[in-house]
């Protein structure tokens, strides 16, 4: 019989094949990353035999973990039937109506395939209904691969220019000058500033983009009064409000965007509605996404895709999002408030200086006492990416826990007490274990 390969073998072979040895950065870790064997519930067991918590769920993807047995089993079930067809799927008219029926802003919705592609689909939208050429996103948040959506993404002391006028700034090496024109970048929850940077291009701008609780930005929630101020500066510039909540849908049942008063005119979608399948989607108002609408005789955005809709991920989303009901999203969420209550004390006892932020079932731990309120308070230089990958890689190797690479968590309905209790003795002990660099890092 032969010999089983480990990780490290593996990873040989893949830097052979693949460019970096791996298809997604996210995944990646020195020397080499484990390799998934099989995973169930919030564990996952790698191929060298190690079984880790994991907090990180396909980063936000996974809402009932690994291998949710209402899941496989209509999954398994449509396999039988087919996985994709040029022919349409009733399962997705039952999927967009659940969706519809639960967000107030939604009245009509596109599925496509990626979180990605849904951002792209929304940005194309907003231009191809107001006709303008630039939207406004906000410094240091994460939209995708899109190379509009992606200005900004990692704006740095180097280049990120005024507080009061920060600088669009391509994140791809070649990106064409063209796009960071086009792309306004205002600073996040600060009424005053984003006004009068939004005033300068008014009558360019299609759509304001805004990610309720951006991860990048701090995993810090908009004020009310900063989304509010949006939605009244969009009325009166006939430019579109639209959110996205790729990531920030799992909040509360209707999204963050519940806890508005203001609703956006397009929401992008993406993760815990695919059910472990790639997904994305669009949906808003009925106006607006008329501009996919093949009915009309001057089709403003022709827009298809191979596998968009498919009904693997249709199946798969309509469980998902039918067993997240309010009930589901409440015990979640009450657990995350347990979570980030126990981390907060795990600070005080080993007397570090950090802070944590969050909404929802998520939350990340900052290398900082006040939790930051802007990208650039939550900007990580070098020795504190260092020191957070450091942290990481204990609860990793000595805490068998799997976090996301900004030192965050993403819960699943499938976690109990259990974990929260070994989450947060975990990194009790990795905050003594490694005080002396915190201090450090602290007193330079």
């Amino acid at each position: 019989m032969a010999k089983k390969e480990n990780s490290e073998e593996i990873y040989n072979k893949a830097r052979q094949v693949i460019s970096g040895g791996v298809s997604r950065n996210t995944v990646f870790r020195m020397p080499y990353p484990n390799y998934a064997n099989s995973a169930s519930g919030c564990y996952i067991t790698d191929i060298d035999g190690t079984v880790r918590t994991d907090f990180a769920n396909n980063m936000a993807a996974l809402i009932h973990g690994h291998s949710f047995p209402p899941i496989v089993d209509a999954v398994i079930e449509q396999l039988k039937k087919g996985t994709a067809y040029t022919l349409a799927s009733e399962i997705e008219v039952a999927f967009a109506t659940h969706l519809i029926e639960r967000v107030p802003s939604f009245e009509r919705i596109r599925f496509m395939n990626s979180g990605t592609e849904a951002v792209m689909a929304m940005i194309k939208a907003s231009r191809a209904f107001t006709g303008r050429p630039k939207i406004a996103k906000a410094e240091g948040a994460y939209h995708g691969t899109y190379d509009f959506a992606e200005v900004s993404q990692m704006a740095d002391p180097s280049n990120w220019g005024k507080e009061d006028q920060p600088s669009s700034v391509p994140l791809a090496h070649g990106t064409p000058p063209c796009v960071a024109k086009d792309v306004v970048i205002y600073p996040y929850n600060n009424i005053e500033r984003t006004l009068n940077i939004l005033d300068k291009h008014a009558e360019d701008i299609a759509c304001v983009i805004v990610d309720p609780v951006p991860h990048r930005v701090g995993l810090v929630p908009g004020n009310h009064d900063f989304i509010e101020a949006l939605y009244a500066w969009t009325r009166k510039n006939e430019a579109l409000l639209v959110f996205d909540e790729v990531v920030t849908f799992r909040v509360n049942y209707g999204g963050a965007q519940e806890n508005y008063s203001v609703k956006p005119d397009l929401t992008s979608l993406g993760k815990i509605i695919g059910g472990g399948f790639p997904v994305g989607a669009v949906a808003g108002r009925a106006d607006v996404m008329q501009v996919f609408d093949p009915h009309e005789k001057n089709l403003l955005l022709p827009y298809s895709g191979t596998f968009s809709a498919n009904p693997i991920t249709m199946t798969a989303g309509y469980q998902a999002m039918k067993y997240f009901d309010s009930e589901a999203v409440q015990q979640l969420n009450s657990l995350a408030d347990i979570a980030v209550k126990q981390i907060r004390e795990a600070i005080k006892l080993a007397g570090v200086p950090f802070s944590v932020t969050g909404a929802g079932s998520m939350f990340r731990i900052h290398l900082r006492p006040d939790p930051p309120t802007t990208y650039r308070e939550a900007y990580q230089d070098k020795e504190g990416k260092k020191l957070v990958n450091e942290l990481l890689d204990y609860m990793y190797y000595k805490e068998n826990t799997l976090m996301i690479n900004t030192f965050s968590c993403m819960l699943s309905t499938v976690m109990t007490q259990k974990e929260i209790d070994q989450l947060t003795e975990g990194l009790f002990r990795a905050f003594k274990a490694l005080k002396p660099k915190i201090e450090k890092l602290n007193n330079d």
